[in-house]
């Protein structure tokens, strides 16, 4: 609709045979001055060039064209001789005999193939990436994002009453959460900050009345060099009022049910549910991927009686443990040099020491331990982790959340290597959805531990049972926020909202020891009879990354930035004079500058 070309070069089909069409798109090959296939935003259309002395111009014309051409090609649709058909292609049965054609635009010698299957450094895809967008699989997954945002409108306003509302994307700092991007203003000394998510304003809009509100917020992070991280990205922002963390959790299951693609399968509801407590304990995490096994067992009892030193070391403190993992028939696709590797990532990373044991064919244990246990505790131990012949167990002695963490950490690396040799742990077409709640309300600072810092950020209500803890101790305290994990990634979070302004106040004031005065239009409104609310945010980029699975959540962004966060395209950032930053009242000192530009 709307142009001049009769079809798409996806759709012709034998049904067309003996009509007239004309096409439009690049020229993806060319062979020999025989016949060249067309290409667009749908498919491919075998075109052939004629050979007789009339059409002599369209030959040289067609046969001479550069590949990555963009032409217009008019012709007969025809069946394909038999033998020739094509099963792969769609458009497979049939071909589009050109009577005329126009080279709208030439295109000169390319920086790669536009082919999925060749191999280009991520930077020159980037450098180029209005030639990347081309290949089918990103066209593929822009395409499905679009689709599934489009459900996302649907499910939320059309079915179910929220209200589309755009927020300001210039504002000023917010207490805690992630490091912000600074714009300057014309005022001397005063700056903006580009918003890390909407979430004052969705509150503010609860206590305007608006009941549900939902938004496709661009979002911003100045996080720096973090790998798969980009400092501008997508949420599916949405907040309701009277509200609880059930009726959140069942409105997300339904709307990903409605907006989940045929073509990948369905999604059961309800999605199973997990503590923080749980999920470190078992997984070492708190975004498991529950699509394979290999959980984290505790061995503690098994080895109280032991006489194995550094096991009593470990248990002698309050928050001693022993855990381990089981990997399964590790002896048989894990080298030596494997297990190598994982003892000295959780040396390097976690300044933990692993010990292995290895149950040989037979059934009996391999390890430096087992001269420490008698035949009972090694039967203990074998039935406690139910490890089988060729099962490598990697065991951890410490504090129990280093422990949990690391091998939670060697849990995955494992699993990893043992898909690189040859066995299916994680089926790549399923897809695991899973709530993680109860998380601690406050965290110790790292930098100083008997400080407490907001464990998500400081609107999150307590949870209704620990009430009183936050009063009285508040690093106790649980809170009513929850995460939605797919696969092992982070894929949404939200809470229920502090509604109270004394007890928001409390918590910036006394808890965080934070300046409420930078809030104080949330508090204030918080006053005026603000309703019970919560809500939550899908990372949209994430989220559409996992379905298609994609390496790099850049190949599901139209314009991403770099590792580093530039663009390598436009080059930004960029400099800018001195006459330029004047109105702001800024000077760069630009020898530092000019030093910087020489390092990148």
């Amino acid at each position: 609709s709307f142009v001049t070309r009769t079809n798409t070069c996806g759709e012709l089909r034998s049904a067309h045979v003996g009509q007239e069409v004309t096409l439009y798109g690049w020229i993806q090959y060319q062979r020999q001055g025989l016949f060249l296939v067309l290409r667009d935003f749908q498919g491919l259309t075998q075109i052939i060039i004629p050979q007789d002395e009339a059409h002599s111009h369209l030959k040289e014309l067609l046969s001479n064209a550069p590949v990555e051409s963009v032409v217009r090609v008019t012709g007969i649709v025809s069946p394909r001789p038999p033998g020739q058909e094509n099963p792969k292609m769609p458009t497979g049965d049939i071909e589009v005999k050109a009577e005329t054609a126009e080279i709208l635009n030439p295109c000169k010698k390319l920086p790669f193939e536009i082919k999925d299957f060749i191999k280009k450094s991520e930077a020159l895809r980037m450098q180029y990436r209005y030639l990347d967008l081309r290949s089918f699989q990103l066209q593929y997954n822009l395409r499905l994002r679009s689709r599934i945002v489009m459900r996302m409108r649907e499910y939320l306003c059309n079915l179910h009453g929220f209200v589309d509302v755009e927020t300001p994307t210039l504002f000023k700092r917010t207490p805690g959460g992630a490091k912000e991007f600074l714009v300057p203003s014309r005022e001397a000394g005063k700056f903006y900050c580009l918003p890390q998510s909407p979430q004052q304003f969705k509150q503010l809009l609860m206590v305007g009345g608006l009941d549900r509100y939902f938004q496709v917020a661009r979002c911003y992070r100045d996080e720096g060099s973090r790998p798969d991280r980009q400092p501008e990205f997508t949420q599916i922002d949405i907040e309701m009022s009277f509200v609880d963390q059930a009726g959140i959790q069942r409105l997300i299951e339904g709307l990903l049910q409605y907006s989940w693609p045929e073509e990948k399968g369905s999604i059961t509801t309800p999605f199973p549910s997990m503590t923080y407590k749980e999920a470190l304990d078992d997984y070492g995490t708190d975004k498991p991927d529950t699509r394979f096994g290999m959980k984290i067992v505790d061995i503690s009892d098994f080895l109280r009686r032991s006489d194995i030193q550094f096991v009593q070391n470990a248990l002698s403190y309050p928050r001693g443990t022993v855990r381990a993992i089981c990997i399964p028939q590790g002896a048989r696709y894990l080298k030596n040099k494997d297990l190598e590797s994982l003892k000295e990532s959780a040396k390097s990373q976690f300044n933990q020491e692993i010990m292995e044991i290895i149950c040989r064919p037979d059934g009996s244990l391999k390890s430096l331990l087992t001269k420490f246990l008698g035949e009972k505790q090694q039967s203990e131990l074998i039935q406690g982790l139910n490890v089988q012949a060729d099962d490598v167990v990697l065991l951890a002695a410490g504090e129990h959340k280093q422990v949990c963490s690391v091998l939670g950490s060697l849990r995955l690396k494992s699993a990893d290597l043992l898909e690189a040799a040859g066995l299916v742990l994680r089926d790549p077409a399923a897809f695991h959805f899973l709530w993680v709640v109860d998380f601690p309300l406050f965290l110790p600072k790292e930098e100083n531990p008997s400080e407490l810092e907001s464990a998500h950020h400081p609107f999150t209500a307590p949870h209704p049972a620990d009430g009183s803890l936050l009063y009285s101790d508040p690093a106790k305290v649980r809170s009513q926020h929850y995460d939605l994990v797919l696969n092992g990634s982070e894929v949404g979070g939200g809470s229920i909202r502090i509604h109270s302004a004394e007890q928001q106040r409390f918590v910036l004031e006394k808890v965080l020891k934070e300046d409420s005065e930078v809030l104080s239009h949330l508090l204030q409104a918080l006053e005026f009879g603000a309703p019970p609310h919560g809500g939550i945010a899908l990372g949209l980029d994430r989220l559409i990354s996992l379905i298609v699975d994609a390496p790099s959540i850049r190949d599901v962004i139209a314009f991403p930035k770099s590792f580093r966060g530039r663009d390598l395209m436009g080059s930004a950032p960029d400099y800018v004079t001195p006459a330029e930053l004047e109105p702001y009242h800024i000077q760069v000192s630009w020898p530092l500058a000019e030093k910087e530009a020489k390092k990148s």
